[in-house]
């Protein structure tokens, strides 16, 4: 980029369109080129979660789907990367787990939610179980892929040393996997995000910032709908730099892959 395109230091690398836009829709509000019952000011939505007796649901709304995206994607993860890493030695598991995994997963993750129902109800369950599966489909292939690329001569080697299965896990198959783990995971966290929104958005009840959506729209508080868009897009923002952070403070080499 050339000096002349260059933004100020204080402007965050990525922030020039989302603040292009907010000075769009305040200029076209303050012109009176937005108008009508539906039509609000940049002001009027963030004095929303701070003012508003149904505006402020919205950090007890967050906080319930941050909750349920840590518990799902941590056991959509375990099971995802078990189950990749078997798949990804074993020609038995390959076979008998690979075929039936990506038949399912080429299914729209939302058709799930009407099974789901059926099977859990409209309480916890369904949320933890749809966000469990929109976490374990990336982190699977991630994990097959990944232990599949083990080069054949580090595996040559494994066996003329007689390493035990542990060994072999924590010295060769997981450091070889971690690069598409990693990439595995960045995917997942954002899927798992997206699910648990879409999830609570669908089943309507309890709290969560999808549920908070569905009210705000059942109420046509367009103000709120946006507080609720905005918080689910930093939501997905945070998540992914939180992954990317704790990968480099744990590997750090997964730095040059950002």
């Amino acid at each position: 980029m050339s000096e002349s395109l260059r933004l100020p230091v204080w402007i965050p690398r990525g922030a020039l369109i989302p603040l292009a836009a907010a000075l769009i829709w305040w200029a076209s509000a303050a012109t009176g080129f937005l108008s009508g019952p539906m039509a609000v000011t940049p002001l009027q939505v963030l004095e929303v979660p701070f003012l508003d007796p149904s505006g402020r649901e919205l950090w007890f709304s967050l906080l319930a789907s941050l909750l349920r995206v840590l518990i799902g994607s941590m056991i959509g993860s375990i099971i995802g990367i078990t189950l990749g890493y078997f798949a990804g030695t074993y020609r038995a598991a390959a076979l008998s787990l690979s075929p039936g995994i990506h038949t399912v997963r080429q299914v729209a993750l939302f058709a799930w939610i009407p099974l789901l129902t059926a099977w859990f109800g409209n309480g916890e369950g369904t949320k933890i179980v749809f966000t469990v599966l929109s976490t374990f489909f990336p982190l699977f292939l991630a994990t097959e892929q990944g232990v599949r690329q083990v080069p054949p001569a580090l595996i040559d080697v494994a066996d003329v040393l007689n390493l035990r299965r542990g060994t072999r896990i924590r010295q060769l198959y997981f450091p070889a996997a971690l690069p598409s783990i990693y990439l595995g995971l960045q995917i997942a966290i954002l899927s798992a995000w997206i699910g648990t929104i879409g999830a609570e958005y669908a089943v309507g009840n309890g709290r969560g910032l999808g549920s908070y959506l569905a009210s705000a729209r059942d109420q046509f508080r367009m103000d709120i709908v946006l507080v609720g868009v905005i918080a689910l897009a930093v939501g997905g923002v945070l998540l992914t730099y939180s992954v990317r952070l704790i990968a480099a403070s744990l590997f750090p080499w997964t730095k040059e892959q950002r």
